[in-house]
C-alpha cells in the first residue's frame, strides 16, 4: 500500500518521537463514495450509510453533507444521527428482539421501522395501530445462501427475518409499506444481489401499499485494495429492475440502499509505532503501542482481516528489497492480539511507524475496553 502524500504529510506533521496510536481519514474519499452511490441512476431512491460502520459524528456529517441518509440499528446510534441533524424519514432503523421499550421510543419518532418478526409486527400494532411499518425478510433457499465471514443472512441458516410462510401468514399485507432484505457482507457477485432481489420482488406482489423495497447493503470492499465492487454494473442492473417493477406495480417504487463499509472503509488508516521487535528464525516479530482492541477487525475477523501495511521511516515510505515474515502484535499479554501473522515487511527497528490501510469502516467504531486501552483519537484530512 502507498500512503498518499495527504496522509503522510499529516503523519510527519506531528512530529513526535513517541505518539499515541491514531486513526487518519480521507475526506474526500468519504466523499466520493458517497456521490457513487448517490449517482445511481434510478430516480426514485434514497441512501442510507450504515452507522455500524463508522459512528464518529465527523463522519456522520460528512455523510450527510453529501446528502447521504442513515441506517441506524440501536437507540445510541440513532441518537448519535439525530444529535448531527438526520431527523424522520432521513432514519431507518432496523433491528431484532426489539423491547417494548425500544419501539415506543422509536413510535414517537418519524422515522422509518422495519420489524424483524411476526410477534414484534403484532407488538408494534398494538402499540402503534395503523402507523406505517416495514418487515425484514428471509428469501429462504431458492438462491443459495453465501456464507459470509459474518454467517448467513439468508436461508434456513439466517436467524433474521420473516420466514416465507411467515409472510404469508400476515393477514393485512395493506399495512405493511415497505420490505427489507440483506443477503450477506462483502460480497462483489453483482449477479447474486440482483438474483436475491428478484426473490424479494416475486413476495413483493402481494403488498397492495407497497411503497419502498430496501435491498440493504453488504457491497463487497477489498481487504488488499486489489478488489473493488463494480458499481457500474450493479447501478445499471438494480435500475433496470427497479424500473421493471415500477412499471408492473403501476407507480414508483423507492429503492432504498444502505452501504456500510465501502463508504469509508478504504478512507481510514490506522497509525502506530514499532515498540518492540524480536528476531526469531526466519521471521521477526513486531511489537507495536497498539492493541487490537483499538483497531480490532484483525482481533475479530482473524481469518479474513488483511489490511494493507505500510511503513514510514525517516519521514518517508520505507521499502526494502528484503523482506520476511513478519508477525505484528499488540501491547498487551492476550494471546489473539495480533494485528498480522503473515505479513511480509522490510527488517524493522524500534521507532518504526506502521500504517494499516482500509480502516475506516469497522474499526474506530468497535472499540472495546476490554485489556484496558483507550479509545484512539481520529482526525479527518
Amino acid at each position: 500500500m502507498n500512503v498518499n502524500k495527504t496522509i503522510l504529510e499529516y503523519i510527519n506533521s506531528k512530529n513526535e518521537e513517541e505518539f499515541d496510536p491514531y486513526y487518519i481519514y480521507n475526506v474526500q474519499t468519504i466523499k466520493d463514495q458517497c456521490q457513487t452511490f448517490r449517482n445511481i441512476s434510478y430516480k426514485n431512491k434514497s441512501i442510507h450509510f450504515a452507522s455500524m460502520a463508522n459512528v464518529n459524528p465527523h463522519f456522520l456529517k460528512i455523510v450527510k453533507n453529501e446528502k447521504v441518509n442513515i441506517f441506524v440499528n440501536s437507540i445510541l446510534h440513532l441518537n448519535s444521527a439525530m444529535e448531527v441533524g438526520f431527523h424522520g424519514q432521513d432514519i431507518i432503523f432496523t433491528s431484532s428482539a426489539l423491547s417494548v421499550k425500544t419501539m415506543k421510543y422509536i413510535g414517537n419518532l418519524d422515522i422509518q421501522l422495519n420489524v424483524d418478526s411476526p410477534n414484534q409486527l403484532k407488538q408494534w400494532q398494538q402499540l402503534f395501530p395503523g402507523k406505517a411499518i416495514g418487515i425484514r425478510c428471509n428469501i429462504g433457499d431458492n438462491v443459495k445462501p453465501y456464507s459470509t465471514h459474518a454467517g448467513f443472512f439468508i436461508g434456513k441458516d439466517s436467524r433474521l427475518g420473516f420466514t416465507r410462510e411467515e409472510i404469508r401468514q400476515i393477514a393485512d399485507k395493506s399495512k405493511i409499506k415497505g420490505l427489507h432484505l440483506y443477503v450477506g457482507t462483502d460480497i462483489f457477485d453483482i449477479d447474486y444481489f440482483i438474483n436475491c432481489y428478484k426473490e424479494l420482488i416475486d413476495i413483493a406482489g402481494d403488498f397492495p401499499e407497497l411503497e419502498y423495497l430496501n435491498f440493504g447493503g453488504g457491497f463487497g470492499a477489498s481487504e488488499n485494495g486489489a478488489k473493488h465492487f463494480n458499481i457500474s454494473e450493479y447501478n445499471t442492473k438494480v435500475t433496470n429492475l427497479m424500473n421493471q417493477v415500477s412499471e408492473e406495480k403501476g407507480k414508483s417504487i423507492k429503492l432504498i440502499l444502505e452501504p456500510g463499509r465501502i463508504i469509508g472503509g478504504i478512507a481510514g488508516y490506522f497509525v502506530c509505532q514499532v515498540t518492540d521487535v524480536k528476531p526469531r528464525e526466519n521471521k521477526q516479530l513486531i511489537g507495536v503501542n497498539a492493541s487490537t482492541v483499538q483497531f480490532s477487525r484483525p482481533l475479530l475477523y482473524p481469518e479474513i482481516a488483511r489490511h494493507p501495511i505500510s511503513i514510514i521511516r525517516n519521514g518517508g515510505p520505507y521499502i526494502s528489497g528484503k523482506k520476511m515474515p513478519t508477525t505484528i502484535f499488540g501491547c498487551s499479554t492476550y494471546s489473539r492480539d495480533i494485528f498480522s501473522n503473515n505479513a511480509e515487511l522490510p527488517v524493522l527497528n524500534i521507532g518504526d511507524i506502521i500504517v494499516f490501510g482500509n480502516a475506516g469502516s469497522y474499526s474506530a467504531s468497535s472499540h472495546m475496553q476490554f485489556l484496558g486501552f483507550p479509545k484512539p483519537e481520529e482526525f479527518y484530512l
